[in-house]
């Protein structure tokens, strides 16, 4: 359930790209379609749909194609005798899944694999009627990418992968003692696709808690292309690894009776042991249920299986004692049996895994001995917290049961990434089987206020209302309500835009009748989704599985007419509404843009293999330009001053010889040059001015970080600072160079922003911080002066704008700490007339809404009112100000990542 939502770390370059594929709308494909006739009234159920990046299409409906033979045979061989139609080589796919319902209708689910290697999300599907000679092929789809060329063996040593992955573990004392498990190679697609290693990586952080992330290490660069949060529980020692759960228990089926939560007395199916006892296992069902009480162990000593020292509840007579109700054990049995019996009796479903697998809950589990207001389903089984004083233990409410136990269904269904919008209708699959389940067992009407809730009966005071954790009933909608929110926040809003594609589903059952609402949306799930689809393909998907199940057109028709009502159709992305113009459409990363004389530049601009650099015009039009060589090294970090472009690049050569390089190349053209190569310091804060470049470096022999600076093409040198202090924040203008000094001094540390005349050789003006602990962010030079970000040293962590002039004549306090429109990080960027910085933050500021997440103001280089950069609802992050008053910057607004600009401040909004 994932009640409380939490900030992950910010997910790796590539996420947006691999995310974001099958957007587009119906277009016609050449080749010959065989498609149904045309209704007297427009078709709600799209008859094709192309695919992005490829020239398969996503979904094509309305066939009547004969494809005798064996389900699985028949799929493949139809697919490979319409090459011109799907362009699929029946070679690159492998058979993951094959199912045929009580209607005769099959489904095969098929794998893509490139070079042997299997491709992220790449799942094509074959739906079929009949059997043997007459059966036909009603409908396929799916992502297939034919683009790909990227390699398949890796270059970078196996070692490096595995440490570069932990790498994404930020407490440096827990990633000591993580867990790393290595699922092998796999392509992400997206453009000519890139070689990664894929990792699960999972430690527990000091004070509670713990860091679990699912990363993609590109194994020909060296770099992470792919991170996000992965599913709760890190491993246990000892434990039994996840996919295979304890084997039922060597006994006899029984009933006994055990007090729920209240110490009411209810009737449970139960296991009679060898020796006499009893324990909480139903062995009544084709899949055992088993449910073992955690005792408070905490839910992070509880992932990849059932530890080996725990055992199911347990009794020395059928009537359990009064410690199996309040631990939540006896309601986690109870309604896993009943979530057992929705899927199987209503829907045809043997068990989570379809074939009548075990289900494990465990119950009771802390947060490292604190309270654990909070259940998730770990890839295995079910975890439920033991709650705390505001909720009851979350094992209670059967809706949040239905829910986890069906991210156990979605996972070996669909198996939906969980990031972004497919994380997000995960996310909404999960609530509307979990609030469908509790209905329907209850006997509620669907027109009960509490229907559409999910948890209201955790509160142990309060309003459900108040206690519920989502409502299908929110009305919100992807136009007016969509969170635009970075790759940091909520894997790309998994949780916060789930209830915008689940209230659509919620409103299809409300309309049809729920049990045909619920085969609908189940029959989408197990036999349309793919693993990289989007809220427009989730559409999509109902609506054929829809048709699949024969409903009219009148039914049909309000089952489109609930998504729309939601905003979720074709291009809603370009509907929301924005004042910004866009330069390049959904970046595949979150690079950082540099912008200077109408040119920008830019990492991770389109979806080519690898990190390339490219630049474009910021008047719009024409294709971006690489700059970057073709050498297999990730580039990124660049700077321009609008005729040159500086970046790092790290990698290994042809010779196999690694090293991080500052590289230059001419904007319009020209050689490569390489200004500073190590094999072990990274360089940062690249600049370029003139025939000036200067950038940070760690210098070994000095133990510290330092400003280096190349003069008309001459080599790197260190600038010449105090011996003993640390550089950080290069910043170049004209001839000067600013930085920020710290060094530990008798008061603490101490944090001075600097100016250095490259001319003179030295330094002409160093401004103190307010305080010993004061800390600088990021410094500018514009206008003649030295700008910078203070973050107070009194223990507020109030954040100022200062400028200060290069001959250290004095300080000017542009924006206050203390006004409401403050900072609130320690970055900004600047022109000749303006100051550009974030308000606002990916937190949740009392409750998540777009108005909270990071905004851009500027304020006059000279002083003034700050004003709003730009009205866009979502995200607005990495700026870069070019001339006057015009930034460029990442902007989340439309549910992806697009780089726009502006060219004056919207003022009030």
């Amino acid at each position: 359930m994932h009640h409380r939502h939490r900030t992950p770390k910010a997910l790796g370059a590539g996420l947006a790209a691999v995310l974001s594929l099958g957007l587009a709308g119906p277009v016609a494909l050449a080749g010959p379609v065989a498609l149904a006739a045309p209704a007297t009234e427009p078709d709600p159920v799209p008859a094709l749909v192309a695919g992005q990046e490829t020239t398969t299409p996503q979904l094509v409906t309305g066939l009547d194609e004969p494809a005798p033979g064996g389900p699985a045979e028949a799929a493949r061989a139809y697919l490979a005798a319409h090459p011109e139609r799907y362009g699929i080589d029946p070679g690159q796919l492998a058979e993951v899944g094959a199912e045929r319902d009580a209607d005769g209708r099959s489904t095969v689910r098929f794998q893509q694999y490139h070079g042997g290697v299997p491709v992220l999300g790449a799942q094509y599907l074959v739906h079929l009627t009949g059997d043997g000679a007459g059966q036909r092929v009603r409908s396929a789809g799916g992502k297939y990418f034919t683009g790909l060329t990227a390699p398949t063996a890796a270059t970078v040593p196996a070692a490096v992968l595995r440490e570069l992955a932990l790498g994404e573990i930020t407490d440096r004392r827990a990633r000591a003692g993580a867990a790393v498990e290595d699922h092998g190679p796999v392509v992400l697609p997206g453009g000519a696709g890139r070689l990664a290693q894929h990792f699960t990586v999972r430690a527990a952080v000091e004070g509670g808690g713990q860091q679990a992330r699912e990363v993609y290490v590109d194994a020909t660069l060296g770099t992470v292309a792919l991170s996000y949060e992965a599913r709760p529980a890190a491993p246990a020692a000892g434990a039994r690894v996840a996919g295979a759960p304890a084997a039922p228990a060597a006994g006899e089926p029984a009933t006994g009776t055990a007090p729920d939560l209240s110490g009411r007395r209810v009737k449970v199916n139960i296991t009679r042991l060898p020796d006499g006892s009893y324990q909480l296992g139903d062995l009544t069902r084709p899949a055992a249920i088993t449910t073992y009480d955690a005792a408070g162990r905490a839910s992070g000593e509880l992932g990849g299986g059932i530890p080996a020292d725990l055992a199911p509840a347990h009794s020395a007579s059928p009537d359990f004692p009064a410690a199996t109700g309040t631990s939540g054990a006896t309601d986690a049995h109870v309604n896993a049996g009943i979530v057992y019996d929705f899927y199987r009796d209503r829907l045809g479903r043997e068990g989570l895994d379809g074939k009548a697998g075990p289900i494990l809950s465990v119950t009771n589990a802390s947060e490292w001995g604190e309270p654990l207001p909070n259940a998730f389903w770990d890839g295995g089984k079910m975890v439920y917290g033991n709650g705390d004083a505001k909720y009851l233990p979350f094992a209670v409410a059967l809706d949040v049961a239905g829910h986890e136990m069906t991210h156990g269904v979605v996972e070996r269904t669909a198996g939906l990434v969980l990031a972004g919008q497919a994380g997000a209708m995960d996310e909404a699959l999960a609530d509307y089987f979990g609030n469908a389940i509790e209905v329907t067992a209850r006997g509620m009407s669907m027109s009960d206020p509490k229907a559409a809730l999910l948890g209201e009966s955790l509160c142990r005071t309060g309003t459900p209302e108040a206690c519920a954790g989502r409502r299908l009933d929110d009305h919100r909608t992807t136009v007016d309500d969509y969170l635009g929110v970075g790759n940091a926040v909520d894997s790309g809003g998994v949780h916060l835009n789930s209830t915008i594609f689940g209230g659509a589903l919620w409103d299809i059952r409300r309309t049809l009748d729920p049990l045909v609402a619920d085969r609908v949306i189940y029959r989408a799930l197990a036999d349309y989704l793919t693993p990289l689809d989007d809220f427009v393909a989730g559409r999509n998907a109902v609506l054929a599985a829809g048709r699949d199940l024969k409903l009219n057109q009148a039914q049909l028709r309000s089952v489109a007419a609930a998504f729309d009502a939601h905003g979720i159709r074709a291009g809603w992305q370009n509907r929301i509404g924005v004042d910004s113009r866009v330069l390049l459409r959904d970046v595949s990363g979150p690079a950082v843009p540099a912008v200077a004389n109408g040119r920008w530049v830019m990492a991770n601009a389109t979806r080519d293999a690898g990190s390339p650099l490219y630049t474009g015009s910021l008047a719009g039009g024409g294709a971006p330009v690489r700059l970057s060589p073709v050498d297999g090294r990730a580039h990124s970090w660049p700077a321009t001053d609008g005729t040159t472009a500086v970046w790092v690049a790290l990698g290994s050569d042809a010779q196999g010889k690694w090293s991080m390089d500052v590289l230059t190349r001419p904007l319009a053209g020209g050689p490569v040059t390489t200004l500073f190569s190590s094999p072990s310091s990274m360089p940062g804060d690249v600049q370029v001015s003139g025939g000036d470049i200067a950038f940070r470096a760690f210098d070994p022999a000095a133990n510290r970080s330092r400003a280096y600076l190349s003069r008309n093409g001459g080599p790197a040198v260190p600038v010449p600072a105090a011996a003993d202090h640390d550089v950080s924040g290069v910043t170049l203008k004209d001839g000067v160079l600013g930085w920020s000094e710290q060094w530990t001094g008798d008061q603490g540390d101490v944090n001075a922003p600097t100016v250095y005349s490259i001319a003179l050789g030295k330094v002409t003006a160093q401004y103190t911080a307010a305080g010993p602990k004061a800390w600088i962010g990021s410094t500018q030079l514009a206008g003649g002066r030295l700008l910078w970000v203070e973050t107070s040293g009194d223990g507020t962590k109030r954040r100022s704008v200062r400028s200060g002039a290069l001959d250290g004549s004095g300080v000017t306090e542009l924006v206050s700490g203390d006004a409401p429109n403050a900072p609130s990080n320690g970055t900004l960027t600047a022109s000749d007339r303006a100051v550009t910085y974030q308000v606002g933050s990916d937190e949740s500021v009392g409750g998540w809404k777009n108005a909270t997440l990071p905004k851009l103001w500027q304020v006059p280089l000279v002083g003034g009112t700050p004003e709003r950069l730009s009205c866009n609802r979502g995200g607005q992050y990495l700026p870069a100000a070019e001339r006057g008053t015009r930034v460029v910057w990442v902007d989340a607004t439309a549910g992806r990542s697009d780089l726009v600009v502006r060219d004056r401040p919207a003022g009030t909004c």
